[in-house]
Parts: C-alpha cells; structure tokens; sequence
C-alpha cells in the first residue's frame, strides 16, 4: 500500500509541502508559463500531487487506525459491550437463573418519535454469539430492529456478555432463552399473539432449538443467515464445510479449549471468517478505506467497533457445537438428546418458519440453510402432515453479514417480513418460496400499498432440491469425518488433554489470549503504543491543509488498476487454496477402504437417515383426520367462505399480502370478537378439510349456507369478489373455481315463492361443469375491480 512507502515526515517537512503552503513557482512572475515549458505534458505536476496526496492519506489511514485500536481497547474494558444502535434496559439477567448464562433480555427503548403499541405483538431479536460481541440485529436505524420499531411493535433485545458463567451449557442458553421469552408473554397479557423471533446466524438454530422443545411460546419465527444442515453444500463453493474434515475432527477444538484454560476465543472464530475471503481482508476492506479516507472514517470505524469486539466461549459449548452441530449434523436429523432426555426434533415446531439466505454468502450457503429441511422430511406432504409451514426467501448478491447488517435489505426483505408476519402466521400448511419486487417493476402497481410486494408460491422438494443440490455419496463421506472425529478426540483426551489441563494456569490462558494475532492488530496502532503519539497532531494538520488529487490524475488511475490486480491475485490464490482443499477432502474421505475402516462401507442411509415418525406422531394424525372428517359439514357461512377462498387461491400460481389484507379485514367485519389465533385455526381446518377429501368439502358448501338469504349470499359472493380481486386480474384456472363456487353459493339460495317445478340439486361435479361455461365467456377486467362488501 501507498502509505507504507513514505515515512513518517517532520513537521516542518510535511507543513512545507501541504497545498496550504504558497506554490513558490507559482509566485514567481511566469513561473506557470515555466512550468509549462519544463513540463508540457503535465506529468511532473500529475507526479507531485499524487505523491502529496498519498502522503496526505498514508497519515490520515495511520491515524484512523489508531483510532479504531483506542475505540477496541475502550470497548473491551466495558462490562457489558454492545453496539446497539438504540437505548435499552435489562429486564431478565440470566446469571439469576437457576442454570445461569452470561445471557441477558433487553428492552428496547424507542427514540422519541417513534410511537409502540404496546398490544401489537413483540419482536424479539436474538443475536449470534460466533465471536463477536452483540448488538449487529440493531446496530443502525436500518436494521431489524429499527424496522420493527418503526411499524409500532414493542421491541426487545436477547444480547450476552464477554464471559460465560462457569459451567454454561448450550442447553442453559436455549433453556434461558425460552425462560425469556415467557417474561416477554407475561409483559403483554392484552396480546394473544406469541412473540416474532429473529434469529441471526449461530442463534438461528439456539432459536429452533428452543422452539423445538417449548414450541408454545414462539410466534412466527425468522432466521437469517443460520446454517441448520452442516453437511450440504454445491461444489465449488462452501470451503468451510471441509474445515471439520481437514483438520481430524474436533480434537484442535479441545486442544485450544484446553490452551485458554477452559475457555474459547471467539478471535480463532473470527480469524476461520477473515480466511474465507483473504482479499476483502488483507487488502481490499483496507484500501478501500485508504482510498476513501476523507469519507469513510466514520462507517469503517463503526463497523470495526463491533468485529472487533471479541468474545469468549465457554469449551463445553463449543466442543458441544462442534461435535454436535459442525461435524455431527445430528441437529437437522433429531438425533440430539438432552440431559434430561428430551428429543430436539425440528419437527416440533409449530410456528411458521421464514428461513432469509443468500447465494452470495459463503458463511451460509442456501444448502446449509435449507438443508435441513430435506433432513426431516420426506416431502412436501410431511411438511403438511406436521402441519407446519415453511417460507423461504434467497436474496441474490448480499454477503453473510448483508443479510442482518445491510439497510438496503432491512429497507426491503425485512420491512416485509415485519409487515406480513400476521399473514405468513396464517398461511396453511406447506413449503413456500417467497419473493420481494419492487412497484416499479410490477404492471399493478396502483393496487399495492407500499413500495414492495410479498408474494408466496407454492413449492415441491424437486424444486427445492435445485437449491440443496443434495449428494448422498457426499453425506457417506462426512459422516467418516464424523466417526474419525470421534476416534482423534478419544486419543486427545487419553492421551494429550490431561498434560495440557496441568500445566495451563489462568495467567497464561489470558496472555495468549491477549497475544492473538488479530488482537495485538488492535493494541499495537493505539495510543499505548508510544510511536503512535506524533499521529493525531499530524493527522489534524492535513486535515486543515487537505487536497484530495482527482480521479483524472494518472497516477492515481494507475493505482487503482494494481489495487484491482492484487484483489484479483488474492482471489485466484483463494480460488486455488479452496479447490484444492474440497478435491483433497472429496479423495481422502471418499476411499471405500477408509469408509470400511470407521465401518460406514455399504450403508445406504449412514448417518443423516431422517429420524421417522413415532408411533403416537401417527396416531395424532389419525385421531385428527378423522376430527376432521366430522368438520366437514359442520360450521356456518364464516368456514363456507374460508373453505371457498382457500380453494379458488389454490389454483393459483402465487399469492401475496394483499388477499390475506382484504382477509384481514373482512375477518373484523364478519367477526368482531375474534382472535388471530382463531382465525389461524378457521383457515387450518379448512384447509386441512379440502386436502382430506375436496369434492365432499365442496359439496357441503350448500349445507354450510343453508338458511342464507339472497341477500346475505350476494354479500358473501361480493365478499371472495373483493378478497380475489386484490390480486389483479383472476387467472383462467382461478376463475373456473370461482365460477364453480358461485354455482354451489347459488344452490343455498331459499326456494322462489312462485317456482313452478323442483330445481335439479347442483352437486360439486356439476358446478364444475357449469364453471367451464362460465369461464370459457369474456371476462371484463373490470368484474375483478368491485366494489368492498356492504356493511352487514
């Protein structure tokens, strides 16, 4: 870099050279003529204002970095380290608890024009504890949380501290994090919604977990960025999943453990990170600041404040992590256990999922995210069977931290999580792929709201599998990682660990600690540092003297090129370093000889066979079946509309927030008095009744609205009217089934006085047919467009 070419100049030298300083040619009489006959082309001058420039930014770069080391030292001596964006205050300490964890619930407090409802329904946001401290969920007004306050809802924060309370346990963090989501239930005795829970990175699966075992204290749930199924992954990309692999196992997890006395640096967790991506990290993240150094400061500075916040783990919980998660997979396929014999199986959780991923993120690829739901599943019927509703949304570009960190996707993706999470809380059951556009770029914009649209379509594990890109014979070979795993450790700790455990004291645990590579990067440009002292004085005279060189100048040109050539370079030695990486991994653990030796030669299914349903899962579906059964002709005109609505959108491609809106709304017309929680099981029955048995749903419609007058069946026709039209135009497949509806609403019709014969009964078969003929007419693009329900 340009800076390190120039030493640190005096003063006096520097001062002499700044654009403030009087140019003595220039004062002379024709001294610019004279320069222009000893420099015709301009390239001297061009020479000596780039050089003035980069000494200019070599000072103000050192500078910032002595800043950014001053902020982390300040940083890491607070007792309880965040960079929230917003003001808090601790409701729930977790070291109170009776298993205590360094963890602790929050209250957000709104900045002072924004106003909460407080019977809105909380918004919890849970952040990851992956080596960094916390505080990135709210760390600009941006963020998940700022989007949450904004839409009025009461916001609260699950953070931690630097240190884990002795003996921590993952299970007591999951068991923490349920116990404080009861406290935010308690604080809301007017709300019958659960919680919204979000998820970030390594505390999406805490989350899950937890929902796993207490599934009645979550609402919808959302998590972004977090890997569930350790295993998938597409070729070429996704290195980190051969760290397990490559490395023996989680042995070195237990040696550096063991070398902290106990505990984990979150710094090795963020140096696996940094590696990823060697050019954004040794040069382009930096340069970037280098070359933007007038503008930059203050984000860069910002940004480091919290990826330099270095936390420690407790060694059992990453050992467990490891073992459990990394290299076992046993979370994705309810192989976990816990100690007082509870089985953690996914399949539990009865809130909606939203599963937020990226295609440009190589911490969590969409098969590591979506993984798991291959795991637990046999297809999109089990996902029905569980009743359970998954949505997914994969941006295309944005990297790991993008996904939680960008204002550009919390202005879009997570606004509309936020605003549809009532729909997404009420969608029947089923696999959902989800999807954000922009009004502009849509022919009904006049229909929409706001400046984005939600919209879901249904999906199949074919087309999900497009996304996993599954590889059974890649499962066979880490699941050898897995059992070699498991040998290396037992060596470890027969033979190494209690060597190590004796001669480790907590004095020397702490001075590596504070002897890591990217923390001494910190410590030594600070002000402890004494040749850092001329800096700020230094910096502050080039800041009253700057001028910045154009991007005309060639030099300058010239040093953008090779800064684009040495990311190139770095990217191409990544490139090598990573293929290399997967082909040794793919032929050393892919030897049918090795796979015979841990015993896994020949298994089909070897260790991510899915876990099966229990017998009284089956019998639950039975009894509920033929709860149903009985349903089915049980109800009034509120189930004959639902089971209308549900049927005719069936038949569509894809559906959005603004027919569940029109729902909404209706739902308050038609009944006042009732919950969402109620009208979430109104719109499960019925869909669970069409899927059971469709044409004797259909046909009981009539009975459904039998007593109904003329008038009173209008409305309820001009009702799915509106709700349909919300969407636009009706498709012609959804306008036969509405058609077929309109003809089995007709039947209910009370007998006219002065009919002169008995009408033939219209069953579900012959409305069908009459729906055709119906259909196969003009449709007006106006019918779409009607007019709302009258009042009734």
């Amino acid at each position: 870099m340009n800076f390190l070419a120039h030493p640190l100049l005096p003063g006096n030298m520097l001062k002499s050279m700044l654009p403030g300083t009087p140019d003595q040619s220039a004062a002379l009489p024709g001294g610019e003529a004279l320069a222009s006959v000893l420099d015709p082309f301009g390239f001297g001058r061009a020479a000596v204002s780039y050089w003035r420039d980069s000494v200019e930014r070599s000072v103000l770069y050192l500078d910032v970095m002595r800043e950014r080391g001053n902020q982390y030292l300040e940083h890491m001596e607070q007792t309880k380290p965040n960079v929230l964006g917003f003001d808090t205050e601790v409701l729930v300490d977790g070291r109170t608890l009776p298993h205590p964890t360094n963890y602790e619930l929050l209250r957000v407090l709104p900045p002072s024009h924004i106003e909460i409802d407080p019977d809105k329904r909380p918004f919890v946001v849970v952040d990851p504890r992956a080596g960094h401290g916390p505080g990135i969920g709210g760390f600009k007004p941006d963020s998940e949380l700022g989007v949450a306050l904004r839409a009025g809802h009461p916001c609260y924060f699950i953070g931690f501290l630097p240190f884990p309370e002795p003996g921590q346990t993952v299970e007591d963090v999951v068991e923490a994090e349920i116990a404080f989501l009861r406290h935010v239930i308690a604080l809301h005795p007017k709300t019958a919604e659960k919680p919204m829970v979000v998820g970030n990175c390594q505390a999406g699966w805490q989350i899950m977990m937890a929902a796993a075992l207490e599934p009645d204290v979550f609402g919808p749930i959302l998590i972004a960025g977090a890997p569930l199924s350790y295993w998938a992954g597409e070729h070429g990309k996704a290195p980190m999943r051969y760290t397990g692999g490559m490395t023996g196992g989680s042995w070195i997890t237990a040696l550096t453990s063991d070398i902290g006395n106990g505990l984990f640096d979150g710094a090795w967790l963020v140096q696996n990170f940094e590696r990823l991506n060697p050019a954004n990290t040794y040069w382009k993240k930096q340069y970037h600041l280098y070359d933007n150094i007038d503008t930059e400061s203050e984000r860069y500075l910002e940004f480091e404040r919290w990826w330099g916040g270095h936390v420690v783990l407790g060694g059992n919980e990453i050992q467990y992590i490891v073992d459990n998660l990394f290299v076992g997979n046993r979370l994705s396929t309810a192989q976990l256990v816990t100690r007082d014999g509870r089985r953690i199986d996914l399949r539990n959780v009865r809130s909606p999922v939203v599963v937020f991923c990226s295609r440009g993120d190589d911490i969590t690829p969409p098969p590591q995210a979506l993984g798991w739901i291959r795991d637990l599943y046999e297809g999109e019927e089990d996902i029905i069977a569980n009743e359970q509703t998954i949505v997914y949304c994969q941006h295309d570009t944005t990297g790991h931290l993008g996904i939680f960190v960008s204002g550009s996707v919390s202005r879009k993706e997570h606004t509309e999580f936020t605003a549809n999470m009532d729909y997404i809380d009420v969608m029947p059951p089923g696999l959902y792929e989800t999807t954000v556009s922009h009004a502009s770029e849509r022919d009904d914009a006049e229909l929409l709201e706001r400046d984005y649209l939600l919209e879901f379509t249904a999906r199949n594990f074919e087309e999900l599998d497009r996304d996993v890109m599954h590889k059974p014979e890649d499962d066979r070979r880490f699941a050898t990682v897995a059992r070699i795993s498991e040998i290396n450790l037992g060596f470890y700790r027969l033979y190494v660990q209690p060597w190590i455990q004796a001669t480790m004291t907590p004095e020397a645990a702490r001075w590596i600690r504070r002897m890591h590579p990217i923390r001494l990067g910190y410590k030594l440009l600070s002000d402890r540092n004494p040749l850092t002292v001329p800096l700020p004085v230094m910096a502050d005279m080039v800041r009253r003297h700057r001028q910045e060189v154009g991007q005309d100048n060639m030099f300058k040109a010239i040093e953008t090129m090779r800064s684009d050539q040495i990311v190139a370079s770095l990217n191409a030695l990544r490139d090598l370093r990573d293929s290399t990486t997967e082909r040794m991994f793919m032929d050393i653990y892919g030897q049918p000889l090795l796979q015979a030796a841990v015993g896994l030669h020949g298994d089909a299914h070897v260790h991510r066979r899915r876990p099966g349903a229990e017998p009284e899962h089956r019998r639950f579906i039975e009894n509920r079946q033929n709860e149903l059964r009985n349903k089915i002709a049980q109800g009034g005109s509120h189930e004959a509309v639902m089971r209308s609505v549900i049927y005719v959108l069936g038949g569509a491609t894809a559906t959005d927030e603004r027919n569940f809106k029109r729902l909404r709304a209706s739902r308050s017309e038609l009944e006042p008095t009732s919950t969402l929680s109620e009208f979430k099981r109104l719109v499960r029955d019925q869909f669970f009744i069409l899927k059971l048995d469709r044409d004797r749903a259909l046909s009981c419609l009539p009975e459904l609205l039998k007593g109904q007058s003329d008038q009173e069946i209008d409305g309820h026709i001009e009702h799915l009217e509106h709700v349909l039209a919300a969407s636009g135009e009706l498709s012609e497949h959804v306008a036969e089934r509405f058609a077929q509806i309109k003809a089995l609403f007709d039947q209910a019709r009370p007998p006219k006085a002065a009919q002169p014969a008995e009408s033939t009964p219209v069953t579900a078969s012959s409305a069908e047919a009459a729906a055709s003929n119906v259909a196969s007419k003009p449709k007006s693009r106006t019918a779409s467009r009607r007019k709302p329900p009258r009042k009734r």
